[in-house]
């Protein structure tokens, strides 16, 4: 199954000049969301983690049902005043503003090797800030996984020169 033919491109959105690729077409198939899951567990396999985490909030989506298959514990990396106890933060560049992302600081433990599942890496900013957010809490980031990656905007080549491993099923053009 080529999972790129249930990606739906969107030109124009949320802005002029900006193409988005839709996942809700790939994850409202079930077969197309079932072999998504199956990828990213085959891809998690070469890493050794204790724990998954996600970026709010495309990728709870997968993450969460990547959890619960392997019965690891899942950790919500969410926008600012989203958490309710006490939370670590990092604030980071996005292309049109600031962005802070948080988790609760009793979520990772010192040395918790952490996998981050997202649904998309594009510039990488908001990946680069969620890692951060794993060692400022004292984990380790044992691997990104994403869906999709924008190859041409340079994300995952800016998270491999800053040393994390990086996995992704499906690559697309930014523009």
């Amino acid at each position: 199954m080529n999972l790129k033919d249930f990606i739906r491109s969107i030109p124009d959105y949320p802005k002029k000049g900006i193409l988005f690729r839709d996942i809700t077409t790939l994850i409202k198939d079930k077969n197309a969301f079932s072999e998504t899951i199956d990828q990213i567990i085959e891809r998690s396999k070469k890493h050794d983690f204790d724990k998954i985490a996600a970026i709010e909030s495309r990728g709870f989506v997968f993450a969460s049902a990547v959890s619960y298959i392997l019965k690891k514990p899942f950790i919500l990396l969410r926008k600012k005043n989203k958490l309710p106890a006490e939370v670590h933060s990092v604030d980071f560049e996005l292309e049109y503003g600031k962005a802070t992302i948080e988790v609760h600081k009793d979520s990772i433990e010192t040395n918790d090797k952490v996998l981050i599942i997202d649904d998309l890496i594009a510039t990488g900013g908001t990946a680069e800030a969620a890692a951060k957010l794993i060692e400022v809490s004292g984990g380790k980031v044992a691997c990104f996984i994403f869906v999709i990656n924008l190859f041409d905007l340079n994300g995952s080549d800016k998270l491999v020169k800053s040393g994390y491993k990086i996995e992704n099923l499906i690559e697309f053009p930014g523009h």
